[in-house]
């Protein structure tokens, strides 16, 4: 068979997505994975083919989505860029749900540049989710060493402690589907506690007996091999030592922090309860040092390697 179709967006065009998008599809090891088509802006490809003496090396998807180029340059925040970043998402999003691409992946984007634009967002994985009129979206986070899906992401900590036993459990679901597409037949879950020391048995909040127990032991009886609450302080470096193959973490920085602190270059994110497959680097546009060939490219590598085995494993599902 072919290999499969899959789109990757150039983020904000200001910041290091158009450098690491022409880093990436160069690399011989990446190109026979797949059939790369690149949504964004001819001419910022050509400025950053100028500043890497690196030339596109795939198919390209030019919306014309960027207004005023005359006045652009690496490394500004533009409410333009902004507009343009969410518009190459839009149609990345539209291709997969089309059947025109497998997967996705995604260059980063600027939040304040979105907002500036007039448009409320609060993230790539939510936006793709409304896209897709998908409700229960999650963001897990994966590395060669370790793996993370999140109950909650981008919401008030106080929210964040009111999340529900269904929730959870729906995170377990997604996380333990998205590991196997990723090729852990059986993957091995431990669920982070909301409190110090998982509650240590109430001593420091009931969330962790009362809320998160009822959870795993649903994700137990639906054949799904999953343990816990563990004390979030000790079972990242359980996970990292081989006992785990995936953590559940229950908020946006019990996950991130360690994820960023194993293997910040490598780690990829990854949309879950959503139709299609999504996969993007888990850093940010990088505007200091934008358009001056200081970008690293790394995690865009893993995005694209993961997003075409998951595509490969899915289509043998099908």
């Amino acid at each position: 068979m072919p290999p499969p179709t899959i789109a990757l967006t150039m983020g904000d065009p200001a910041g290091v997505g158009p450098e690491i998008i022409l880093q990436a599809v160069a690399d011989p090891a990446l190109a026979p994975l797949a059939r790369w088509i690149v949504v964004g802006d001819a001419a910022v490809l050509e400025m950053a083919r100028r500043i890497t003496g690196i030339a596109l090396q795939a198919e390209l998807r030019d919306p014309h989505a960027l207004a005023g180029i005359e006045e652009f340059s690496f490394g500004r925040l533009d409410a333009r860029c902004g507009t343009a970043a969410v518009e190459y998402v839009r149609i990345a999003t539209q291709m997969c749900l089309s059947g025109e691409a497998e997967a996705m992946v995604t260059a980063p984007v600027n939040k304040e540049a979105v907002t500036l634009s007039g448009r409320p967002f609060s993230g790539h994985t939510e936006y793709i989710a409304e896209l897709c009129g998908a409700t229960e979206s999650r963001m897990l986070l994966s590395s060669p060493r370790l793996s993370t899906v999140h109950v909650t992401t981008h919401v008030p900590l106080r929210a964040a402690c009111q999340s529900t036993t269904q929730r959870i459990l729906r995170t377990i679901e997604l996380g333990s589907e998205a590991m196997k597409l990723m090729g852990f037949p059986q993957p091995r879950i431990a669920v982070c506690g909301l409190n110090p020391h998982a509650g240590e048995h109430g001593l420091f909040g009931d969330e962790d007996q009362r809320v998160i127990v009822p959870a795993i032991e649903a994700a137990c009886a639906r054949g799904i091999p999953c343990s816990g609450p563990h004390p979030p302080d000790t079972v990242f470096l359980q996970a990292l030592r081989g006992a785990y193959d995936l953590v559940v973490a229950m908020y946006h920085d019990q996950g991130h922090i360690p994820m960023k602190l194993i293997d910040f270059e490598e780690t990829v994110n990854i949309s879950l309860g959503i139709p299609i497959i999504r996969t993007s680097v888990d850093h940010g546009t990088a505007f200091d040092i934008a358009g001056k060939n200081r970008a690293d490219a790394r995690s865009m590598k893993q995005a694209m390697r993961l997003a075409a085995r998951m595509a490969s494993t899915r289509r043998g599902q099908v």
